[in-house]
């Protein structure tokens, strides 16, 4: 679904209550596990954390003028999806979080390359979550962003 907000505040204040309440949770998440040099954004129409033009002025690659984006959350139709471009991009990062996954939720993991759906709002594993979140810093993403899509 694409909302039309021009600020993080205004996209959550658009959705239904439950949905409210589980993107302020994980936004809250994000901004106490994230280590420090992301920055909040609305990216790409939805809350998300990039890596500031400031940090690193070459932006995206799909879009120099948008700065590095590295973690999204969003309210999608039948699911709140978590974007983050780790798990994409760090086999090893990969590796942890589906083995872990199961240990935090009984049911079975959905996702795709960057993509983790929630279509039950009370499975959502949020010590697991900020766990993920913190496990890369700004500069890793920048390393593993270089060597894996700017070669």
């Amino acid at each position: 679904m694409q909302y039309k907000a021009e600020t993080v505040d205004e996209y959550i204040n658009q959705l239904p209550e439950e949905r409210q309440v589980v993107l302020k949770k994980l936004r809250k998440l994000a901004g106490e596990k994230l280590p420090s040099g992301f920055q909040e954004a609305l990216n790409y129409g939805m809350p998300g954390w990039v890596v500031p033009h400031t940090t690193y002025p070459d932006g995206y690659h799909c879009d120099p003028k948008l700065p590095l984006p590295f973690l999204s959350i969003a309210s999608q139709k039948n699911f709140v999806a978590v974007y983050h471009m780790g798990i994409y991009s760090d086999p090893a990062l990969l590796e942890w979080f589906t083995t872990e996954y199961p240990k935090h939720v009984k049911t079975k993991l959905d996702m795709g390359k960057s993509c983790i759906r929630f279509k039950k709002m009370e499975t959502i594993p949020y010590d697991l979550l900020g766990e993920l979140f913190s496990r890369m810093t700004v500069q890793d993403w920048v390393t593993k962003y270089e060597n894996t899509f700017k070669k």
